[in-house]
C-alpha cells in the first residue's frame, strides 16, 4: 500500500516566470491591460500558426466564447465526445444547447468519426472535438461530415498544446481552437485560457465578448451582452514564460510517459493510448485501460492509488 503522496502533476516554473511577475508588479499593471497580454497572444498565435489568439479567463470561457461567437441558440445541438472533461459539454449548456453525445474509438480514445452523422438532426449546429490527453482527433473526417452539413467546428485543445495533425498544430484547424492554462496543463498560468482563429470576425466579437462589450471607440457603451473573461497581465506574464519553454516541458512528459508504458507493458490487461502515424501526439496525463480479463489487477490498483 502507498504511503507517499504523489501529485498529479507539479508545474515546473524554473525559466522567466518569477522575473516576469515581479516586472508586474514593480510596474503595477496587474490586471487585465498590460504589455505581457500583448506578447502572450503574439507568441501563442505564432506558435499554433494561427492568424488571432484571444487570451481569455480559463479553458472554460474560452469554448463558451467560441460559442457565442458562432451563434449558437438556445434550443441548438452540438455535437460532443462523452470522454472528455465536463467543461465541453457545460459550455453548450450556457448558451441554452443541448450536448449530443459521441462514443469514442478504441485506438485513440477520441471522438469516433463514423459515428456523427448518425447524431445530426435538422438542430444541430456543430461539433466540438477534444483531442483527449494531449493526442490529435482525426480531423480530415471530422472536417468533412462537418462540411458537408453545414456545421461549425470548435476544437477543444485543452489537453493539446503542441500536439500536431498532420504537421499542422492543434487548435488551428477548425473554424477556432480553444485552450486551458489550469495548474496541470502542458502550459500554465494557474487558471487562464486563449481561443485562436483565423477568422477576423468571429476574433474581433470574442474580443469583444470577454471584456464586458465594451468597444475600442466608445468604452461604456455596450451594443451586446458581454462577460468578464479577462486573463490578467500576471496570469499572462507567466503564460509567456510558459511557453518559451513549452518544448521542454512536451519532451519531458513524453520521456516519462514512455517509460510507463515499459515499466507496465509487461502486466497483463494493461492497455495504452496508440499513437497514430499521422498524429504527433504530446501527454498531458499518462492514462491507461484495464481490459476486462484484468480485474484482479484492477482491484489491486484501485486501493494502492487511494493510498
Amino acid at each position: 500500500m502507498g504511503t507517499e503522496f504523489i501529485s498529479v502533476n507539479n508545474p515546473v516554473m524554473d525559466g522567466n516566470e518569477k522575473k516576469y511577475v515581479l516586472d508586474c508588479l514593480e510596474s503595477s499593471w496587474i490586471s487585465s491591460s498590460g504589455k505581457y497580454i500583448d506578447q502572450f497572444e503574439g507568441a501563442f498565435k505564432e506558435f499554433c500558426k494561427a492568424k488571432h489568439a484571444i487570451a481569455c479567463s480559463n479553458g472554460t470561457a474560452a469554448l463558451h466564447l467560441a460559442l457565442l461567437a458562432l451563434g449558437l441558440e438556445p434550443g441548438d445541438e452540438v455535437i460532443v465526445p462523452t470522454l472528455t472533461f465536463i467543461a465541453t459539454a457545460n459550455a453548450v449548456t450556457y448558451c441554452g444547447g443541448k450536448p449530443v453525445f459521441i462514443d469514442s474509438e478504441p485506438e485513440t480514445w477520441n471522438m469516433n468519426p463514423a459515428l456523427i452523422e448518425s447524431k445530426i438532426s435538422s438542430r444541430t449546429k456543430g461539433i466540438i472535438v477534444v483531442h483527449f490527453r494531449g493526442h490529435p482527433a482525426d480531423m480530415d473526417d471530422i472536417l468533412d461530415v462537418a462540411r458537408r452539413h453545414g456545421l461549425f467546428v470548435v476544437e477543444d485543445a485543452a489537453q493539446s498544446h503542441g500536439a500536431e495533425y498532420k504537421g499542422k498544430r492543434t487548435g488551428a484547424l477548425g473554424d477556432i481552437g480553444t485552450f486551458s492554462f489550469f495548474g496541470n496543463k502542458i502550459v500554465t498560468t494557474g487558471e487562464g485560457g486563449m481561443i485562436v482563429t483565423d477568422n477576423e470576425d468571429l476574433a474581433n466579437q470574442m474580443r469583444l465578448l470577454k471584456n464586458q462589450a465594451m468597444t475600442q471607440k466608445n468604452r461604456y457603451w455596450h451594443p451586446v451582452i458581454g462577460y468578464n473573461y479577462r486573463m490578467t497581465n500576471v496570469a499572462a506574464a507567466i503564460g509567456l514564460a510558459q511557453l518559451e519553454r513549452v518544448d521542454t516541458q512536451i519532451k519531458g512528459r513524453s520521456d516519462v510517459a514512455l517509460w510507463y508504458q515499459e515499466s507496465l507493458r509487461h502486466v497483463p490487461g494493461m492497455i495504452f493510448q496508440c499513437e497514430k502515424e499521422w498524429a504527433k501526439r504530446v501527454w498531458f496525463l499518462f492514462t491507461l485501460v484495464l481490459s476486462n480479463d484484468a480485474r484482479s489487477v484492477r482491484d489491486e490498483l484501485i486501493p494502492y492509488l487511494l493510498g
